[in-house]
């Protein structure tokens, strides 16, 4: 157990130390300030603008920015739905796969240009190498940018005063990709090649197995199939996007994904390393850096406590695995714990902080089966996603989420103590409260209502791979992470129905654009309101009072919201364990 602890522990201090100074060079790149890369990327850029006709100082309304922000996700969805249907007639097909069905290619296409990355096929039996890079390759660095740039826009919403504009959408996501996502990427991808992560163009190979096997039909099967592919190049944006897409269907339990220790812990940081630096950046571009670390520390401690409950979970087991004290799940000598679902080269530690960065994180990828965890382990994976993606979240989005529930936050503090509540130096008065309220029940609101109609229906039951409390954990967390724009799943949970895909696909689509809009709408409000002088009055929110009130609005709507749901399954399955 003590190691498990250091791992952990040392996991967090690793990101905290690399998600300070990126803080600030992300804060320098989208004020339009000078930095390393600017003497090779900014010719770049205006050529860019050059092309696609954009005046990078134009200064946008929030509707204006929200309308192309809508254009360029529908854009991507409709070509990300052609490339799915039509990939059996393009090139980079080694494999000769057809395209897809109509639903499963509705629900990627919305999947990834949404930043979920929800998948209900396996890629390395279902799509080609050209979808694959081309189609979700690119939107992961797209959908990525869009989430970061609609949260510069709020950011300016609160600094500017009296201004009509936010910043134009085009040349925020131009800088976003250029100076931020690729480079990175670029980093990340070379490192996990030297790792061993595949990066070729190569058709799939066959091997000779070792022992022949015989399956129930009588068939003997004597080969086994390698997939091969430009995997690298998308394990790298899939985690610093926060997308979370694998490559392969086991994602990065996959050993052509994610196959040493090193590189294990290269992809685990790179899930929380961009969200938890625009903390930092916030702090920074508000020019009030006491912020953005109260806003990281209320995240920050949320994570780490839902970090310890699944690592004491899976490394406590279940008594049903102990047998009666008949098994030794020490960790003396052995792997131990609850390791069903699990790979033995990752084991409790990785694999527990892996789960609670990849759903605190809009991230879903997995490097073990969220199935297996223990009842109290899936559980909180699970709330970490109906929380609203808030505990760092997607990359932009997760911010901008919890700017909502800090909004939500000091308009009942001034409740409480008769004042017109603060926020920045800004007034936050009923409109905005209205739009935090959207911005804070979206995702609560998609969760509940799609799992209640997906529960209703009897047909559901033959997508699930177990019954009882189990089965409708599995259906809980399937809408949970659409809700949440997560994208993992529990593994035993067959999504690729006609129903599912549609369904998913709207709530994905009603998850993101839900809040979007109306953060755009708060940033349109606050950027042509005057600056509130402190007073004594003023509510402080940058202590050590604030950030547990924030981790307490957040903790109380998640509370309310989805208790009865969680009692249903998780909570109701823990029971039954013990009984």
């Amino acid at each position: 157990m003590s190691s498990t602890v250091v791992q952990c522990i040392l996991y967090l201090v690793v990101l905290v130390l690399l998600a300070i100074p990126l803080g600030a060079y992300i804060g320098k790149i989208m004020n339009g300030e000078k930095v390393l890369l600017s003497k090779v990327v900014a010719p770049v850029e205006n050529i860019t603008y050059r092309i696609l006709k954009v005046d990078k100082d134009e200064q946008m309304t929030a509707k204006k920015y929200g309308i192309s922000a809508i254009l360029f996700s529908l854009f991507s969805i409709i070509v990300l739905f052609l490339l799915h249907l039509l990939q059996g007639f393009l090139p980079l097909n080694p494999q000769s796969m057809s395209g897809t069905s109509w639903d499963l290619a509705f629900n990627s296409a919305v999947s990834f240009a949404t930043n979920t990355n929800w998948q209900a096929y396996s890629g390395e039996s279902s799509l080609s190498y050209f979808t694959q890079m081309i189609g979700l390759t690119v939107q992961n660095f797209a959908s990525a940018a869009v989430g970061i740039a609609v949260l510069f826009a709020l950011i300016r919403g609160f600094i500017k005063v009296k201004e009509p504009g936010l910043g134009s959408f085009w040349t925020d996501v131009t800088r976003i990709i250029l100076y931020i996502l690729i480079p990175l990427s670029l980093i990340v991808s070379i490192a996990l090649v030297s790792q061993g992560v595949i990066q070729n163009f190569s058709s799939y190979q066959t091997a000779s197995l070792v022992q022949p096997i015989t399956l129930p039909d009588g068939t003997v099967v004597t080969e086994q199939v390698i997939p091969q592919g430009p995997a690298a190049s998308q394990v790298a944006i899939k985690q610093l996007g926060t997308n979370g897409g694998g490559f392969f269907g086991a994602n990065s339990a996959h050993p052509f994904e994610n196959p040493t220790p090193l590189s294990n812990l290269i992809e685990m940081l790179s899930i929380l390393l961009i969200p938890a630096a625009l903390c930092f950046t916030f702090g920074r571009n508000v020019k009030d850096k006491r912020q953005g670390v109260a806003i990281f520390l209320a995240m920050f401690i949320m994570l780490g406590t839902a970090l310890a409950v699944i690592a004491i979970s899976e490394s406590s087991a279940t008594p049903q695995l102990m047998q009666n004290g008949a098994v030794n799940v020490s960790t003396i000598a052995q792997a131990g714990g609850n390791m069903e679902g699990k790979e033995t080269r990752f084991g409790i530690a990785s694999s527990s902080t892996w789960a609670a960065f990849t759903t605190a994180a809009s991230n879903g990828s997995v490097n073990s089966m969220h199935d297996s965890y223990t009842p109290i382990g899936g559980m909180v994976t699970m709330l970490l996603m109906q929380l609203g993606e808030v505990v760092f979240g997607g990359v932009g989005c997760g911010l901008y989420g919890m700017i909502g529930f800090a909004i939500l936050a000091v308009f009942i503090a001034g409740l409480m103590v008769g004042r017109t509540p603060e926020y920045l130096g800004k007034k936050i008065e009923p409109y905005e409260m209205r739009m935090a309220v959207l911005v804070c029940l979206a995702t609560p609101v998609a969760i509940l209502i799609g799992s209640g109609i997906a529960t209703a229906l009897p047909q559901i039951t033959q997508s699930l791979n177990n019954t009882g409390a189990h089965g409708f954990s599995e259906i809980l967390y399937a809408y949970s992470s659409a809700g949440g724009n997560n994208g993992s799943a529990f593994a035993g949970f067959n999504a690729n129905t006609v129903f599912i895909n549609v369904s998913t696909g709207l709530i994905m689509l009603f998850a993101r654009f839900v809040p979007m809009m109306a953060t755009l709408a708060i940033a349109g409000s606050l950027v042509q309101k005057k600056r509130v002088a402190v007073s004594a009055g003023t509510l402080p929110t940058h202590d050590a009072m604030f950030i547990g009130l924030l981790i307490f609005v957040v903790l109380l709507i998640g509370a309310l919201s989805f208790f009865p749901a969680l009692a249903l399954g998780p909570i109701a399955e823990y029971f039954q364990m013990l009984g």
